[in-house]
């Protein structure tokens, strides 16, 4: 197991300990190497590397939302490229197009080379500050601050179908957003 491997692997074990700080490091370290397999495997697949950000958005996103099915006990390199595959097959498929992408191909996703630093934490603030606000009060509480859809509910006085359809809504209405940026 190489440092990088370790520290991503402490860095989620202190996110799921609710270390906030950790785990937008995690995010920010993990995006670029997402985005760089990504971007090769449509590369070689024939498909515009300008579609990399929705899947490396799509994978961050899920990587979130299940980030309690990993066991701390596992690496999470390959808990990462798992998602990331499953994401750009997701992808292509609604491109119309059959992709079946063999995880090995996703086996650099550790070695991907360090980049630069983003500035998408400023992006996100940029993007929710335009949805209307219980969209905004949603998607922040269940993707930024990783409350239950239940626990939102609570929070907020909605059904939790309510914030489901809330939360979809304001996906939407950010992904519809971000492909006009492009």
């Amino acid at each position: 197991m190489d440092d990088r491997e370790r520290r991503w692997m402490q860095l989620m074990q202190a996110a799921l300990a609710g270390d906030q700080p950790s785990y937008e490091r995690l995010l920010r370290e993990i995006a670029p190497a997402i985005r760089s397999v990504v971007e090769r495997r449509l590369r070689q697949m024939g498909a515009p590397t300008g579609e990399s950000e929705d899947v490396v958005q799509e994978t961050l996103l899920a990587v979130h939302l299940k980030r309690h099915t990993w066991r701390p006990s596992d690496p999470l390199g390959p808990w990462l490229r798992t998602i990331a595959r499953n994401k750009l097959v997701d992808h292509l498929r609604r491109r119309g197009r059959r992709a079946e992408v063999p995880v090995e191909d996703f086996a650099d996703l550790l070695a991907a080379p360090e980049e630069r630093p983003s500035t998408e934490a400023d992006d996100v603030e940029r993007h929710l500050a335009l949805l209307p606000d219980k969209q905004r009060s949603v998607i922040r509480s269940i993707a930024v601050e990783g409350a239950s859809v239940g626990e939102t509910a609570e929070r907020m006085r909605m059904t939790p179908g309510a914030v489901r359809v809330a939360l979809h809504r304001a996906f939407a209405s950010l992904s519809a957003r971000l492909k006009a940026d492009e």
